[in-house]
């Protein structure tokens, strides 16, 4: 295999630290659009380039491509201040298509932003506070954590590691205040990223800190992870995971979707001190050659765990520990909570993360009511939800009060299954996506629903997750059931993940027509409903069942899963 470094590569290192040429292209009023290179050094800032594919037949016939931009707003743990929030809303009337997207990271995207609006939009988002930078690129993505502002030491201690990591490890290149807030320009550049260097990282990476026995933010999926273990009544450290990654690629056998594993324990005074010590060693050994192996998972696959834990020993200045045992469930923190110092929490069902007014449900008009009225801390989960938090007995009625005036459904008015469902936007805005899914997974859920209410089904909780192709941003290959998109109205339809999101989901059904998704999938849910003990989990039913050897032929009548699609899954039970 050539170790030639990639052309992302040599863009980076031909940025002078995150500028290129694009100061000099904001400027030119000849073009909507960046260069290829600058097209990656761009995406450390926190900006894609887009087309629009919806119309690309209509572009092509008159010659006259247009571009927009995705913004992507970092926001560690998913944690906005009211006045934050506002000014996130306005600005996406201002400079985008009217909507908020609330991503499976804790962000919030902006789609359709023209080039003449990337400065003005970054500038204000600046003046609120927040920032654009490292929510994209070859660096430390948007670090999560449990959103649940439940005012007690262990979402305490979550929350100190989790802007400790997100400060760290955010680039220190001056080249987004030299570009977009008017900034003195550094003349000598050389020694101003002494952690990533002039090349940053092979590829993006994934933090996410758990609290304890709360996986929401899916932590076993992640590039490197944290879960909060109590001892004496308080966190006292962390188990420290490594190697997880939801992405692979069509037709290459040599890319998988993996778990985590969990490398150690450590002392939380050194957590983020840990989870440096591995992005460091992810810096310096990862692929960077070959970008679809250029993943913290396949240089542990290589490595092998051992050799990765005694190169992480080598490294670290503190004790690796044999891990703690931890249990986790799934919370998704909708409805009200009661928090630890009295007040209340309220998590708002946003339907596939997409914050907008629409056939008489007007989220975002009430969501800005609520919070221009009652003046919440607003956090973003990593299902795509909106939590409200700090708030009083009464402003809990006056919360549902509006969502109801607003034609917004409460949580217990929908199936288990939508309330946990998720799709990543796909088309027409992703340069990626081979086949719908933000648009499609509604139409799914509602057709799924009618098969959910006639079983009896409806209250029965599974996670359903949908995204247009195998790179997994909506984690799919943990869900009880998903659909990845494999190419144009086609989905490879798997089963068998969990909840918790500490087990892989099996290719249950390849290359299915989107008319079929349902009833492909009716007669399990069928032989889950007359057979599954009580209150047992559709995956936790079809793992319980999977070694039956008449399995598929009782659910499908033929054999549908291919020995290529077991063998992209690291299946672990």
């Amino acid at each position: 295999m050539s170790s030639k470094p990639s052309k992302v590569e040599k863009a980076k290192a031909e940025s002078r630290h995150l500028r290129g040429q694009v100061e000099e292209t904001l400027r030119d009023r000849t073009t909507d659009h960046f260069g290829k290179d600058d097209i990656q050094v761009l995406k450390f800032h926190g900006i894609y380039q887009q087309k629009d594919r919806d119309t690309r037949k209509e572009q092509k016939e008159t010659g006259e491509v247009e571009h927009s931009f995705m913004i992507r707003v970092a926001l560690p743990g998913g944690i906005l201040k009211p006045e934050q929030y506002l000014t996130l809303d306005r600005l996406s009337d201002q400079y985008a298509d009217g909507t908020l997207r609330v991503t499976t990271r804790q962000a919030i995207q902006y789609h359709g932003v023209l080039k003449d609006g990337l400065k003005p939009t970054i500038a204000k988002l600046d003046q609120e506070l927040v920032t654009t930078l490292a929510a994209c690129g070859d660096i430390v993505r948007n670090v999560m954590a449990c959103p649940a502002c439940l005012a007690d030491e262990s979402h305490q201690a979550v929350a100190k590691v989790t802007q400790e990591l997100a400060t760290e490890l955010r680039p220190a290149t001056n080249a987004y205040h030299e570009i977009w807030l008017d900034g003195e320009k550094v003349v000598d550049t050389k020694q101003e990223e002494k952690f990533y260097g002039s090349t940053y990282l092979p590829r993006k990476f994934k933090i996410a800190v758990a609290a304890p026995g709360d996986n929401c933010v899916d932590v076993y999926t992640q590039d490197a992870g944290l879960i909060g273990v109590v001892e004496n009544g308080e966190v006292q450290g962390f188990n420290l995971l490594v190697g997880g990654g939801q992405g692979m690629t069509n037709r290459r056998a040599d890319t998988f979707a993996t778990l985590a594993t969990t490398l150690g324990y450590v002392a939380k005074d050194h957590a983020a001190e840990a989870v440096r010590t591995v992005v460091a060693i992810f810096r310096d050994a990862g692929n960077r050659s070959d970008r679809k192996h250029a993943r913290l998972k396949y240089l542990i696959d290589s490595w092998g765990l051992e050799k990765f834990r005694e190169e992480f020993i080598s490294r670290f200045a503190y004790e690796l520990e044999e891990a703690r045992p931890v249990t986790l469930e799934y919370r998704d923190h909708l409805g009200p909570h009661l928090q630890a110092d009295g007040r209340w929490l309220y998590g708002i069902w946003i339907e596939n993360g997409r914050i907008k007014d629409d056939s008489g449900k007007d989220v975002r008009t009430a969501i800005r009511e609520i919070v221009a009225e009652l003046k919440p801390k607003v956090r973003l989960s990593p299902h795509q939800n909106v939590l409200l938090t700090g708030l009083t007995e009464a402003q809990v009625g006056r919360v549902e009060e509006i969502l109801k005036s607003r034609g917004v459904p409460l949580v217990h008015e929908m199936s288990a299954g939508r309330r946990r469902s998720m799709a990543c936007p796909a088309l027409p805005t992703c340069g990626l996506a081979l086949a719908e899914s933000e648009r499609m997974l509604p139409n799914v859920m509602d057709e799924l629903e009618e098969s959910l209410r006639e079983l009896k089904l409806w209250d029965r909780p599974f996670a359903v997750r949908m995204t247009g192709c195998p790179n997994g941003c909506a984690r799919p290959y943990t869900a009880d059931l998903a659909f990845v998109g494999r190419s144009l109205d086609l989905y490879q339809v798997y089963v068998g993940g969990r909840g918790r999101g500490d087990r892989m989901a099996d290719l249950f059904a390849a290359d299915v027509p989107t008319a079929d998704l349902v009833t492909t999938v009716r007669p399990l849910l069928e032989w889950w409903a007359a057979e599954s003990h009580e209150n047992e989990e559709l995956g936790d039913f079809y793992r319980r069942q999977r070694g039956e050897t008449a399995l598929r032929q009782r659910v499908t009548g033929k054999e549908v899963a291919t020995k290529e699609g077991f063998l992209a899954l690291r299946v672990v039970s």
